[in-house]
């Protein structure tokens, strides 16, 4: 594999790239750096190695700047050839070429020629080191023939749903991008709380906070969504009866 990879500027500075988060821009370019002379990498191991989650590789799949082939996350940059133009006779082929050609028959793939300087057919390279993707072993090549789907790996959750539904009732404007906030309801949801428990707690600590000066500043996802949330689910709530303890620590 080359030691070297490029990118085009046509790509990385274009409207539809810089509007992707920072984390999801740098992922590409990870991904870019590692990636074998037919654009196939292996993305699980480069988002552990830079601490990227898969929502950035799901940004650029729906992008399309990438195409996940398989459950393993083993990935298509679309964009290959635009960036990188490898020499046929220095061209080493992905082990995952085969998979690549069976889910994107359209995929651009260059055929390796002899060397100029050996006149022998392309191969590993002669230093016998192998591409970034060997790690995994031939015996999985064309396991997971299937496009990988985010979607169908992680259910979405109706973050914006919460989030709008507690700054409706309360008068408030979080934001349903924060992180602090999504994990909060995800963890939630591990837990098998449902989206009408979300609106059952926030109805019930509207009722009982919102007219409270000292309380309704606790109106926000940490509190609502945090250790307390079934305890605050099956609760009585009483219009006017305000507490006045700190049971909400």
């Amino acid at each position: 594999m080359a030691q070297r990879r490029m990118f085009s500027n046509r790509i990385t500075n274009s409207a539809k790239f810089l509007k992707m988060p920072l984390s999801s821009q740098a992922l590409y370019f990870h991904l870019g750096l590692h990636a074998d002379d037919d654009g196939v990498v292996e993305a699980f191991t480069i988002m552990r190695q830079v601490g990227a989650v898969e929502d950035d590789l799901r940004i650029l799949a729906a992008k399309e700047f990438v195409v996940v082939l398989n459950k393993d996350l083993v990935t298509y940059i679309t964009d290959w050839n635009e960036n990188n133009r490898i020499r046929a006779d220095r061209k080493v082929d992905s082990i995952y070429k085969n998979m690549l050609l069976k889910i994107l028959p359209e995929a651009e793939v260059i055929n390796p020629k002899p060397r100029a300087d050996t006149g022998k057919p392309t191969g590993r390279p002669l230093d016998n080191k192998w591409t970034a993707q060997v790690r995994l072993g031939k015996d999985r090549l064309g396991k997971d023939s299937k496009t990988y789907s985010p979607a169908k790996a992680e259910p979405r959750l109706p973050y914006k749903e919460i989030v709008d539904y507690l700054n409706e009732k309360a008068g408030t404007s979080y934001r349903t991008a924060t992180k602090k906030t999504q994990t909060l309801i995800k963890a939630r949801f591990n837990e098998k709380f449902s989206l009408d428990d979300f609106k059952r707690v926030i109805d019930n600590k509207v009722a009982e906070w919102k007219n409270d000066t000292a309380m309704n500043k606790f109106l926000r996802p940490e509190t609502l969504f945090g250790t307390k949330f079934e305890s605050y689910l099956n609760q009585n709530v009483k219009q006017n009866n305000m507490p006045t303890g700190k049971e909400w620590f």
